[in-house]
């Protein structure tokens, strides 16, 4: 009986290697890929947005400047607090998941050598800026149609809301 055991054991383990193997490739693809695309550097603009809102309400506060050392101090604990949050090394792991579960490796390995190349290179550099850019522009186009979805979600409101029921007036004498 131990025998077989130790067999299937054996058995189990030599089936597993190549695959752990495998996975352990797969992740290194996706985080090499990760790397070369800068996910790293993912929550950066959060970083930033919290900085600047701990700057605005120390200015709002009418602090004085000799108390900026105060704000320097709660901007690094805000930076400590988002690290534990959303850090690259909280992150990764599940953006190598992400990766790992919709990319095949060498789909992986493909996207680096693309990026490598100097037309990636133009993508990773570029793209920042024509996403803004695109943002801007939908922004741009839908601007007209602001007043209009405003309206009809009154309108919206104002048909399906139940109308309240009479209060009675304060001066009227209460019924006993």
């Amino acid at each position: 009986m131990n025998r077989v055991r130790a067999l299937c054991t054996a058995a189990v383990l030599a089936c597993a290697g190549p695959v752990m193997a495998d996975t352990a490739s797969h992740n290194a693809s996706a985080e090499a890929f990760l790397m070369m695309a800068h996910a790293d550097k993912i929550g950066t603009p959060v970083y930033m947005q919290v900085q600047q809102m701990f700057a605005q309400r120390f200015e709002q506060s009418g602090a004085p400047e000799s108390k900026k050392a105060t704000l320097e101090t709660y901007q690094a604990k805000a930076n400590a607090e988002l690290d534990k949050a959303i850090g690259w090394n909280q992150v990764k792991p599940d953006m190598i998941k992400l990766y790992t579960d919709n990319f095949r490796e060498q789909e992986l390995k493909d996207l680096v050598k693309f990026y490598k190349s100097p037309l990636g290179q133009k993508v990773l550099n570029t793209m920042p800026k024509v996403t803004q850019q695109s943002v801007e522009l939908s922004q741009k186009h839908l601007e007209p149609a602001v007043p209009a979805v405003n309206k009809l979600l009154a309108d919206m409101t104002a048909e399906v809301t139940p109308p309240k029921a009479a209060e009675p007036a304060k001066d009227a004498p209460k019924k006993k």
